[in-house]
């Protein structure tokens, strides 16, 4: 039985400000999408795994001459993704031509390139022992839900930050997704939801930052140089 690792990477940039979409920018020298390609295949060494990126179709060739000007031939395939999250990885799922020789499939976000070898490591073994699992982490801040002008303060202890990789036993999420799709589709997890099963929660890590806006590449450049 293999692993699959479905890695998102459908982002535009526009948030970031960048010319160019943020996957695609770099990370102490290296674009942030080969690192977090590179985390998934570092974390599944030894176990027989496959890597599939879903990108814009626009952007397949412009990564094709990234790989091969940084050189990277760490082993995945691409895939187009589609006009939101949730088809980007419905189509993943299709290419795989079925589940029946794969046990666990773990969906991350291609702008988490920190994620380390135990995150992965927990959270692929809770999916293996409940079927579905993901990672999250205490808030901070206080927080207050908003309802037109007004709002009110929420119980943070009661709150959870969900990170990625998601990861869920092959042929419950591959039935998660034959569902049509719902705009309450946020994550993976909210998919599997749907169909009645938990998900189990894996404390995640506060350095599996997701790279949105500049001072996330500022923080991960530095988090990088404090383990080098």
């Amino acid at each position: 039985m293999k692993t699959i690792a479905i890695i998102v990477a459908g982002g535009s940039g526009t948030r970031f400000g960048a010319e160019v979409p943020k996957q695609f920018l770099l990370l102490d020298g290296q674009p942030i999408l080969m690192r977090s390609i590179q985390a998934f295949d570092d974390a599944l060494d030894g176990v027989e795994h496959e890597i599939v990126v879903t990108l814009p179709a626009d952007q397949m060739a412009f990564w094709g001459d990234l790989c091969g000007r940084y050189g990277f031939s760490t082993p995945h395939h691409v895939v187009p993704g589609g006009k939101t999250r949730w088809h980007s990885v419905k189509n993943a799922l299709d290419s795989l031509g079925g589940v029946d020789d794969i046990d666990v499939v773990a969906v991350h976000d291609g702008v988490r390139p920190l994620a380390g070898a135990d995150l992965i490591g927990r959270v692929m073994a809770a999916a293996r022992r409940d079927g579905a699992a993901i990672p999250v982490v205490m808030l901070n801040d206080s927080v207050r839900q908003v309802d037109g002008d007004a709002s009110h303060a929420l119980d943070r202890s009661s709150l959870r930050a969900v990170q990625t990789p998601q990861a869920f036993d092959a042929r419950l999420l591959m039935d998660a997704y034959g569902q049509p799709f719902r705009p309450t589709f946020t994550d993976d997890a909210s998919v599997v939801e749907s169909m009645g099963h938990a998900v189990t929660l894996v404390e995640g890590d506060p350095a599996n930052l997701k790279i949105t806006r500049p001072m996330d590449l500022a923080l991960a450049e530095y988090l990088l140089k404090q383990h080098a």
